[in-house]
């Protein structure tokens, strides 16, 4: 008996895993390959119990829907059930198909001359290969304008992330689920208003049998952050077992044997790790990236290099006690952390690797404060919150342009940098569930007024958790400003691929020296704190960029010259 790939959602996947040997028993589901495209990684389960008699694909081979997976010997009470089927099927004439299939394709037609008016559907969830997973981010908000396949949810279970994509374009009326929900295959999850032909007759006929609910399947993306379990890694007895090809596979590319998602992978290059000396936590021996960051530490901390390239260095640490046996401390309260400081430590865990620098310096913005209360009132009437904060993005970006290496990241080989030739602005904001850092997209091209616009609408949507994945993509520098919470000065986090971030300090009266009146004159002055990446920035252009931004901000019309 065949077992053959499914709809797989695109039109190829590579075979980044065996899963299942010649001779061992298998069920029905149970996985049999991994099969990786450049976006998501899938399990394929088997849909018969039997004995696996051969391995039909190897290692590394490309295969589609309806490819010979492997084949099995059925359990007896399939192989007794399944030829009294056959021969029925088989003798049926394919005319009465057709001549359904007719008045269906008379009724489509007939459907698609008519006019098409906006109408609003109900839409469920597809079926997501699981029986509960939970919503971990909405991407869009009521009101939004959607294309079909764009990406409206990201749902999380156990095993795969998963981006449930829109069915029609459209308008969005309702979302009927929330960031936490459990929600299952069928639940309804949005409700879309939607107009034009397309749309008109998928609404007309949401009844879908179950193989076109499973080619609208979305794809499983690969965040396996996010699916960490303990397993075992494969065994010898199981390696052996593989077909011949696979062996010599091995042998000319031995990273193709390593269970790990094309993100795994990417990060164990800038890291400069060989991934397949690293090993795997979770299901199936299956490497996360927690894996090769906890693999780079202990050999900083051995004071052993972790990589060929050099990208890791000892650093002599000893290695850090063990913080599970909390009764040393007395009573404790355990809590959770947000699913916003989840997600971020991964992202945080990169700084780790950056040998960061920071370059602290004063702008005196008395003047420039003067200008923005002049402009206030002004804005104010116009429902514009102008803060200083306008001010310094504008600087900032005028001086990435006129110092484009701070807007550059590096290559992955650690050889070439990558100048954008525009700034998207990150701006880090402070929510009740941690720290987000939405983006102004372009700003070396607008104005003090558009920015102080953007600012405000992008913070209201932070409050609101309404921050749809497109505003926090894409930054090339970041801003973090602590406002009027105090301070002097601080080392901001470089966030990775980036390879600076400006930090703004409370602005304070202080005492500066007047060479023309020959005294002592109060001047308001900001502190600001430049971190950047040591290997793209040298020190001397970390000073002469920092004090560059401090001018610009002391007088805003150099940004017209």
């Amino acid at each position: 008996m065949e077992i053959k790939a499914p709809d797989l959602g695109v039109d190829s996947a590579e075979v980044s895993e065996i899963m299942v040997s010649v001779g061992d028993v298998i069920t029905e589901n149970d996985n049999i390959v991994l099969l990786e495209s450049d976006k998501a990684a899938v399990e394929v389960p088997s849909s018969a119990s039997g004995t696996v008699t051969k391995i039909v694909v190897s290692l590394g081979d490309t295969v589609s829907e309806g490819s010979v997976l492997i084949e099995i010997e059925a359990d007896a009470a399939q192989t007794d059930s399944q030829p009294k089927a056959e021969p029925e099927a088989e003798a049926e004439p394919e005319q009465a198909p057709q001549e359904a299939s007719q008045p269906e394709a008379q009724t489509q037609t007939q459907a698609a001359d008519k006019p098409a008016a906006a109408t609003s559907q109900t839409y469920p969830l597809p079926d997501l290969g699981v029986d509960e997973a939970e919503i971990a981010e909405i991407m869009v908000s009521v009101g939004d304008s959607v294309e079909a396949e764009q990406s409206l949810l990201l749902v999380e279970s156990d095993k795969a992330s998963v981006e449930v994509p829109s069915p029609v374009s459209g308008v969005v009326e309702k979302i009927l689920v929330a960031a936490g929900d459990k929600v299952a295959n069928g639940q309804d999850f949005i409700v879309i208003k939607a107009a034009g032909a397309p749309e008109a007759a998928a609404s007309a006929a949401p009844a879908k049998s179950e193989s076109e609910s499973n080619k609208a399947l979305p794809q499983a993306q690969d965040k396996p952050e996010s699916a960490k379990q303990a397993a075992p890694k494969p065994t010898a007895q199981n390696q052996s077992q593989a077909p011949a090809k696979l062996s010599e596979q091995q042998v000319n590319a031995k990273l193709t044997d390593v269970y790990a998602g094309p993100a795994v992978r990417k990060l164990a290059r800038q890291l400069g790790v060989d991934i397949s000396q690293v090993e795997g936590t979770a299901l199936n021996a299956r490497i996360l990236k927690e894996d090769v960051f906890d693999y780079v530490k202990a050999h900083m901390q051995t004071g052993s290099a972790a990589a060929s390239t050099g990208a890791v260095v000892s650093s002599g640490l000893p290695s850090l006690p063990d913080m599970s046996k909390t009764d040393i401390w007395g009573e404790i309260e355990t809590q959770d952390l947000s699913r916003l400081q989840k997600v971020s430590i991964p992202q945080l865990n990169y700084n780790t690797y950056l040998p960061q620098v920071t370059q602290f310096d004063l702008s005196d913005i008395t003047e420039t404060e003067k200008l923005r209360g002049e402009l206030k009132g002004e804005f104010k009437a116009q429902g514009i919150g102008l803060t200083i904060l306008a001010f310094i993005v504008k600087a900032t970006a005028y001086a990435l342009m006129q110092h484009p290496k701070f807007n550059s990241h590096l290559s992955d080989d650690n050889t070439q940098i990558h100048i954008r030739k525009t700034v998207n602005m990150g701006i880090a904001v402070a929510t009740d569930d941690g720290l987000i850092v939405p983006v102004i997209k372009d700003a070396q091209d607008k104005g003090i007024k558009q920015i102080a616009i953007e600012i405000g609408e992008l913070a209201a949507k932070a409050r609101d958790k309404k921050l749809g994945a497109k505003d926090l993509q894409g930054a090339s520098f970041t801003i973090s400003s602590q406002g009027n919470l105090g301070g002097t000065y601080f080392t901001p986090l470089v966030n990775w691929p980036q390879v600076g971030i400006l930090g703004v300090s409370e602005a304070t009266m202080q005492p500066r020296w007047n060479e023309k009146t020959q005294n002592f004159e109060p001047r308001l002055m900001l502190p600001l704190s430049l971190s950047y990446d040591h290997r793209v920035i040298n020190g001397a252009d970390a000073a002469v960029f920092t004090r560059y931004i401090a001018k610009l901000l002391a007088d805003p019309r150099r940004i017209l010259l």
